[in-house]
């Protein structure tokens, strides 16, 4: 038997602010999906936004429903939508960011593993890395310069 260490490497910045200006905006378009989510249950609001290697921005929010399983989270609703809708484009940034009506959210908040496994899938497909910065409604940002990093041992079509 072997030990098998595995890293991960994130960045994390004290705030929106502190972010570059082009990922500042992303973040923005995040928020404004966040206030649009549909969420009577968990009263949890997520907003993502996407960076296209196009130039297009997609945003998605999650959308709840009475029976649990049936709703869909922020994060896989802008991507399957860049990915149905551009097919052929790559995504190289995404901006998530989540907030409760219960309490307040001030540490980054990363994908759910649903999630990672959609996004995993998107940058395994692209053979390009997704930079994914994540955070609550306020406070810190974390940053991981590829999925790889908050999902290490992916489950993709090379085990099929």
């Amino acid at each position: 038997m072997k030990e098998v260490k595995i890293e991960s490497k994130l960045y994390v910045f004290e705030s929106i602010e502190e972010l570059p200006k082009d990922v500042n905006m992303l973040m923005q378009k995040a928020a404004e999906a966040r206030g649009k989510a549909y969420a009577p249950y968990s009263k949890f609001h997520v907003g993502a936004a996407l960076l296209l290697d196009n130039g297009e921005i997609i945003t998605g929010n999650n959308q709840e429903n009475a029976s649990y399983p049936s709703g869909l989270c922020a994060e896989r609703t802008a991507i399957y939508y860049a990915g149905s809708q551009y097919p052929n484009a790559k995504v190289l940034r995404m901006a998530i960011t989540a907030t409760s009506q219960n309490k307040q959210t001030t540490s980054p908040i990363p994908p759910c593993g649903a999630c990672r496994q959609a996004i995993a899938e998107y940058e395994v497909k692209q053979k390009v890395p997704i930079e994914i910065y994540f955070m609550g409604e306020k406070g810190k940002v974390a940053k991981s310069d590829s999925l790889a990093n908050l999902l290490p041992f992916v489950f993709d079509k090379s085990v099929l």
